[in-house]
């Protein structure tokens, strides 16, 4: 069972390290050491719901309900403008410095509430976990596919932690006014990109 759980470690790492809107929040909460290690935690476990869902049959609600994908699609790219849009403004600030400051002033269920929208408004999330991983899981024998979703879970976990406590660890060097303007910079463009993305994908009906 080894095999399976190591296929599954390398497919769920394989889907979850190209940069997104959920990495580049738990980038910019570790940076800031604001309440990184919640989110850590949110994303992974949002991730074992999304892929113990995919693999144990939910793939056949979302290839059922394409109406569910084009409301989810479509929420996402308002979202990740509105957020992106807040990103850059705060990256071309005259003081940004206080631009940082007031985004310590999140409380918590603020950031709870962000981070579920960057997770559960993406359509990618559905695609590479109901899609992607819940047809491959879906094939294997029941045993090989609790290793097998084990093994995906596995890599959302290490991923997240390890970026969550490697930018709090960087923090001292991340978190001078020049840098600030770089990952603000840097975030805002990564919501925008992946909501033009999301738009054009929506209006091909993602095919």
């Amino acid at each position: 069972m080894l095999s399976f759980y190591l296929q599954g470690l390398a497919l769920g790492a394989a889907l979850i390290l190209p940069l997104g809107p959920q990495n580049a929040f738990v980038m910019n909460q570790g940076v800031k050491r604001h309440y990184h290690l919640m989110t850590a935690s949110l994303c992974t476990l949002s991730d074992v719901a999304l892929i113990c869902g995919g693999i144990f049959g939910g793939s056949a609600l979302l290839n059922q309900s394409p109406l569910l994908l084009t409301i989810i699609t479509w929420a996402g790219v308002a979202f990740l403008l509105w957020y992106g849009w807040g990103a850059l403004r705060a990256a071309f600030r005259a003081d940004v410095e206080v631009a940082a400051t007031e985004a310590m002033k999140q409380g918590r269920w603020r950031i709870v509430a962000t981070m579920m929208a960057v997770t559960w408004l993406n359509p990618h999330v559905y695609l590479d976990t109901f899609v992607v991983l819940g047809s491959l899981g879906g094939q294997m024998p029941p045993e090989a596919r609790r290793w097998f979703a084990l093994g995906s879970v596995s890599a959302s976990f290490i991923w997240f932690f390890g970026l969550a406590l490697l930018a709090a660890w960087l923090s001292p060097l991340l978190r001078t006014a020049k840098a600030q303007r770089i990952i603000n910079l840097l975030v805002g463009m990564v919501m925008w990109f992946i909501a033009v993305q999301l738009a054009l994908q929506g209006m091909r009906g993602f095919h």
